[in-house]
């Protein structure tokens, strides 16, 4: 599979995109699920992802859970897989302006595209939103270490897009989270 300046895979990609064209969230007996994992603080960044973000982050806990096997898989991880991307959350962007700064990103590179849309003077706010969803998993790693989430919970929304060397959480369940995310 082709990495794509951690976007993952093209197919990835295209899966995601697809799936964001049905604004629905998970069925109620999926977001009750979900929301069993997570703490107070969480459930309410949980509640404001989008539809199409929430049910991709019950399908990767689901996929994490059966990887780790049910009863092996600690809360936060659990957590973690339902709120890696919860960043995204800041920029307020849609479907198709993501698909766009995707685009962009890869063919300029995500950290020139970074630089380039950092608020500045003068900066707009469109900018900033491309800056944001760039950089979703710093910024929901803040949103999570302020919501009270467990360390490691944090530390994976701030280093699911980084290179395996760089990653702190237990390999087993990095390895994990990174399969079952797709990218």
């Amino acid at each position: 599979m082709a990495r794509n300046a951690g976007f993952g895979s093209f197919g990835h990609l295209a899966v995601r995109f697809l799936g964001a064209l049905d604004p629905r969230g998970p069925k109620p007996e999926e977001e009750r699920w979900a929301q069993g994992w997570l703490l107070p603080g969480e459930v309410e960044l949980w509640t404001r992802m989008t539809g199409p973000d929430r049910r991709h982050a019950a399908g990767v806990a689901r996929e994490v859970a059966a990887r780790l096997g049910p009863g092996d898989t600690p809360r936060p991880i659990m957590a973690a897989a339902l709120l890696h991307d919860v960043g995204k959350v800041l920029s307020g962007l849609g479907t198709f302006s993501r698909v766009g700064v995707t685009l962009a990103a890869l063919g300029l590179g995500r950290a020139r595209l970074t630089v380039a849309s950092d608020i500045a003077p003068g900066s707009t706010r469109w900018r900033r939103r491309v800056s944001d969803y760039l950089c979703h998993d710093r910024l929901g790693a803040d949103l999570l270490e302020a919501a009270g989430s467990h360390p490691d919970t944090v530390a994976w929304a701030g280093e699911h897009h980084l290179p395996t060397q760089s990653w702190s959480l237990d390999r087993r369940f990095a390895d994990a989270l990174k399969a079952a995310d797709g990218d």
